[in-house]
């Protein structure tokens, strides 16, 4: 470890959730996505990735699903204090928190994270725009288009498309679960809501690729060997 920080001081910290996507995606479909991430990132650049954070502040539901595990913000927000605390003291100058799950506490016990002198960068990868990658590209992430085609991609083996399930919300209700501290997801739905029938590991290869060439040159700097 000392030797690959004194190449390059950075550190890939993937933090995953888990929690229901649909009868279609395995728990920790969050998880899968973002340490696939840091592992091609971490090998294209010869930058060292941290073990992956399992656990993150879920989405709230109208009812209890099988196998959900979240922590509170405060939880999350000391626990990575604590990490980040522990590897600076290793020598990393600069972390890149990657994270594939926009709800609002998730995202702030990430974004307010504080070191005594490294820098702190937190990526979600599903803030970035995906005009012209996805037919229902201003419909709600979460089990839908966008991430059952990225697992369609990264690992179709834990897919189950025929217990996929469409569920559309009304704009109304698309506006109150993309404020992601008031939305949740409605106890009627299958645990998902969007159109994962619009997924196809075709369109998760052509959104990986970008998710993953933009975080190489807007985040890390650099353009792969």
């Amino acid at each position: 470890m000392r030797t690959a920080l004194a190449r390059d001081s950075r550190l890939l910290v993937p933090v995953g959730t888990c929690e229901q996507h649909g009868p279609h995606l395995p728990l920790g479909c969050d998880t899968f996505i973002v340490e696939r991430l840091a592992d091609d990132l971490s090998a294209a650049f010869g930058i060292l990735r941290a073990p992956t954070i399992a656990y993150g502040v879920n989405t709230a539901t109208k009812r209890p699903y099988p196998g959900n595990a979240t922590v509170r913000r405060k939880t999350l927000h000391r626990w990575m204090n604590d990490l980040l605390g522990s590897w600076e003291q290793c020598g990393v100058a600069a972390f890149i928190i990657l994270t594939a799950h926009g709800h609002d506490p998730h995202q702030e016990a990430l974004s307010t994270l504080r070191t005594r002198q490294a820098r702190v960068f937190t990526v979600d990868v599903f803030a970035l725009d995906f005009t012209g990658y996805l037919e229902d590209p201003s419909g709600p992430v979460h089990g839908g288009e966008l991430d059952t085609s990225l697992m369609l991609y990264l690992a179709p083996q834990v897919v189950r498309m025929d217990l996929a399930k469409d569920f559309e919300l009304s704009e109304r209700q698309v506006a109150r679960f993309r404020r992601r501290a008031a939305g949740s997801v409605p106890a009627h739905s299958p645990g998902s809501v969007g159109r994962p029938s619009l997924a196809s590991a075709e369109k998760g290869a052509r959104l990986y690729k970008m998710i993953h060439d933009r975080i190489a040159t807007r985040v890390l700097g650099a353009v792969a060997a």
